[in-house]
């Protein structure tokens, strides 16, 4: 399995290209670190338990489409840093919401979300109102160039999975959409949604 490191920590492909994501985010390190490896010896499973290879199939699965969305940033051309990037992620995912209703989406602090906010506004990417019933909530909703920006990242991540997809016969795609959903269907929507993390997925 290769894990994310947040902070820190120097890319280890470092003769491969570097993507806009790893020149300009140096923070965080997508480098690829092999910290748990699987015996030579396969070892024995329960009966009705999964096999270890499917365990590692989903552990690959899992690191290729955190890929994807690693990969879908570099539309951000330099426009906004990551964790401003991320504000505006939430803020499309919520609407138009109170500052702090975005903070705890993001896991941060109220003055964090207040610098991050400031300079997003005075960029145009965001917009700052205030509540009609409570003139002390600061609200923050998406300008149209911040809605663009996220667009063009979506927008990325989706003609990427689609280009993948493709190179999968109808069976295979139908066979694996239909064990993805099973997935989730399991998870539930709830195994998430209280995670906070710096990367925007």
């Amino acid at each position: 399995m290769r894990l994310l490191g947040y902070e820190g920590g120097r890319t280890v492909e470092a003769d491969r290209p570097r993507p806009y994501v790893q020149q300009h985010y140096p923070r965080i390190n997508i480098a690829v670190c092999n910290t748990f490896s699987m015996s030579k010896t396969a070892r024995p499973t329960a009966v009705g338990s999964p096999a270890q290879a499917d365990v590692a199939a989903f552990q690959t699965a899992a690191r290729d489409l955190v890929g994807v969305a690693l990969r879908s940033l570099d539309a951000l051309a330099g426009q906004v840093s990551l964790p401003q990037f991320r504000l505006l992620l939430a803020v499309n995912d919520l609407g138009r919401a109170p500052s702090s209703q975005v903070a705890h989406a993001l896991g941060l602090g109220a003055s964090s979300v207040t610098r991050l906010a400031d300079r997003l506004h005075a960029s145009g990417h965001l917009v700052r109102g205030t509540d009609a019933a409570h003139r002390s909530v600061v609200t923050l909703e998406l300008s149209a160039r911040g809605r663009e920006l996220v667009a063009q990242v979506l927008a990325w991540r989706q003609q990427e999975l689609e280009r993948i997809l493709d190179r999968l016969g109808p069976e295979q795609r139908a066979a694996t959409a239909a064990g993805l959903r099973a997935f989730h269907q399991v998870i539930g929507d709830d195994y998430t949604r209280d995670l906070h993390g710096p990367l925007p997925l």
